[in-house]
């Protein structure tokens, strides 16, 4: 087994996409996952329900408590963690994985939407935190890491989809603000963003298919996020990862794994440079 063995994740949005696919790099160390997302009956479009994923966790080694949760609703949120905790006797590492995008501009972005993108990535993710870090503090080596990317105060970043950036750089706020807060007591919390574009159903319904032709597969996140919670909290916190150069500290040089269609120039994610 591997340096997770035995560890207890808690992952949001895990019934697909990258959610699923860091549990079950996490699940091959013999890791306790709790799969935490909305979907318990399966989508007509999009594949994936907690149930399905708590499975191939089993299968792929570890051990799998399957909770549907929505993130914006703060009870179910206490409850699931305290279920998760109870479960598996404590919880070491919380995923904020759980996102909603609509790329849309001002005059096209319904109230319902802003509400539901701020509700789901910002707040969200305070709410998970705020319920696991209790946990986390009596863990050995503490981990919050949050899909959401580098902060950035360019206009070209709002223009075309401003209630989506801000909701995003919420959950990037969240991590600088409690790296900070909770450095001096052990917890590591941090942010993780792809270089490129990965090819989940967010990118296929969102994007064009070039795009989605142009990515990469969600593998690469899952092994960089494996990297940073296998990493001592104490020393590595506050930090706005970027996939790639993760994989490169930890020795990786070939990324034409990783692709959708091997030698295709790649896309690169929002918020990045070229």
């Amino acid at each position: 087994m591997g340096k997770l063995n035995g560890k207890t994740v808690f992952i949001t949005g895990a019934s697909r996409g990258i959610g699923r696919e860091i549990a079950l790099r996490c699940a091959r160390d013999g890791a306790n996952i709790v799969v935490a997302a909305k979907t318990v009956e399966p989508h007509a479009r999009l594949p994936g329900t907690v149930g399905s994923v708590a499975a191939e966790v089993e299968a792929a080694g570890g051990h799998a408590l399957a909770l549907q949760l929505d993130v914006r609703e703060d009870a179910s949120v206490q409850a699931a963690v305290a279920q998760a905790a109870a479960h598996f006797g404590g919880i070491d590492i919380l995923l904020n994985n759980a996102s909603a995008i609509q790329l849309s501009g001002t005059l096209e972005t319904p109230l319902r939407r802003f509400d539901l993108m701020l509700g789901v990535n910002t707040r969200g993710t305070f709410a998970c935190a705020q319920a696991c870090i209790p946990h986390l503090l009596k863990a050995v080596n503490p981990h919050i890491l949050t899909l959401s990317p580098p902060l950035s105060m360019q206009a070209r970043w709002f223009k075309e989809h401003t209630a989506y950036t801000i909701s995003k750089f919420g959950m990037s706020m969240c991590t600088l603000g409690m790296a900070a807060e909770f450095a001096d007591r052990g917890i590591a919390v941090n942010s993780l963003w792809p270089r490129t574009t990965i090819a989940t159903a967010a990118i296929e319904v969102n994007f064009p298919a070039a795009i989605y032709k142009a990515s990469r597969h969600p593998a690469i996140v899952a092994d960089a996020a494996y990297a940073i919670f296998c990493r001592d909290s104490r020393a590595n916190t506050g930090n706005f990862y970027i996939d790639e150069a993760v994989l490169r500290e930890e020795g990786v040089s070939d990324f034409e794994q990783y692709a959708v269609t091997p030698g295709t120039r790649l896309y690169t994610d929002l918020f990045l440079e070229e």
